[in-house]
């Protein structure tokens, strides 16, 4: 059976009491990156003055985001690697990041292992103790201990420790905590829907097949993350893609039906497309090209178009800031449509 969106669950503490517990986590979000930043402030601090490696290469959870971070300013060649292991060619001169939850997967597990035979520099963020902290251990392994649990908090951990060894952009972890605090007091369950972003953005999806477009390469990556949440939210279709592969999609919508029933046309009403615009305001023509061209496109199309925009602070600030707000607005369109949001 096809659920019918609730708004007034939205306001209803009987109704969010249901989604308390990740509601709380979410607003926790910048304790836990404050916490993980002192827990690793001393090894953080020997990174100072080492030698810059050959290569970079990251593995484990949130790599692509380092990835995203690193390769337009990295001084030295930069890779993703995805599968177990590392390739060939890496060395004792080249540096290994990976980051890790105790429960690491056993390719992971073999990355590590594999840059300690080599006798690789490796930094690795991961709880302590842990198995992989155990394959972990060698005289050239720097390890930030994590015990959050939460992969992004460790990411900008790494990310600050990168800095410091001279090898990517600044990253203040402070000042990450404090965007996704000011999210979590926008978006707060206390807030109502009409001062709240993502109750907001939950109610514009609430009949809707989400097609979600992040134009920077962050951006893009936080559409992704915000799509899933969407999907496990709502049990429906969510899209996250580039601007070509989304334009046939509104190009081909049909116009609305102003006098379809909600209660007598469910099904065609699940399915049509709302467009989610991430605006994290970078300002190159061809992403602002693209941005223009699938309003134009939804608007000839009559879908409707609900932005999320967080322009102030840095990369990782705004990415952290559009990151946070979709989540909220996941779980809250889960709260409406009455869906478990158990894991």
């Amino acid at each position: 059976m096809i659920s019918i969106f609730n708004d007034a669950w939205l306001d209803d503490e009987k109704a969010l009491a249901g989604a308390d517990a990740i509601l709380r986590r979410l607003a926790e979000a910048g304790a836990r990156v404050r916490r993980e930043t002192a827990d690793s402030a001393e090894p953080i601090n020997q990174l100072r003055g080492l030698p810059r490696p050959r290569a970079v290469i990251a593995a484990g959870s949130e790599a692509r985001f380092i990835r995203a971070m690193l390769e337009p300013v990295c001084p030295v060649p930069f890779v993703a690697w995805p599968t177990h292991g590392l390739p060939g060619w890496v060395g004792a001169l080249d540096l290994v990041v990976v980051m890790a939850s105790e429960r690491a997967p056993a390719g992971v597990i073999a990355t590590v292992h594999e840059a300690v035979r080599r006798g690789s520099q490796l930094l690795i963020a991961c709880p302590r103790p842990s198995m992989i902290a155990e394959h972990a251990a060698a005289r050239s392994t720097i390890m930030l201990p994590t015990a959050t649990a939460d992969p992004l908090a460790a990411a900008i951990v790494v990310l600050h420790g990168l800095h410091k060894m001279q090898l990517g952009p600044e990253v203040r972890p402070e000042l990450v905590a404090d965007a996704m605090d000011k999210v979590a007091q926008d978006c707060s369950p206390h807030a109502d829907v009409a001062e709240n972003p993502a109750k907001d953005l939950a109610m514009g999806l609430a009949e809707a097949q989400p097609l979600v477009w992040g134009g920077s390469v962050l951006a893009a990556r936080a559409s992704r993350r915000i799509a899933e949440a969407l999907r496990a939210a709502s049990g429906r279709a969510a899209l996250a893609a580039d601007a070509e592969a989304l334009l046939p999609i509104l190009d081909s919508t049909g116009p609305r039906d102003p006098f379809a029933d909600p209660f007598e046309d469910q099904v065609s009403i699940d399915r049509r497309p709302t467009l989610v615009l991430l605006d994290d305001g970078n300002t190159e023509d061809l992403i602002r090209t693209d941005h223009e061209r699938l309003a134009s496109s939804a608007e000839r199309a009559d879908v409707r178009v609900c932005t999320i925009a967080h322009w102030a602070g840095s990369d990782v600030e705004r990415y952290a800031s559009l990151l946070q707000t979709g989540m909220f607005a996941a779980v809250y369109l889960a709260v409406g449509l009455g869906r478990s949001l158990e894991r």
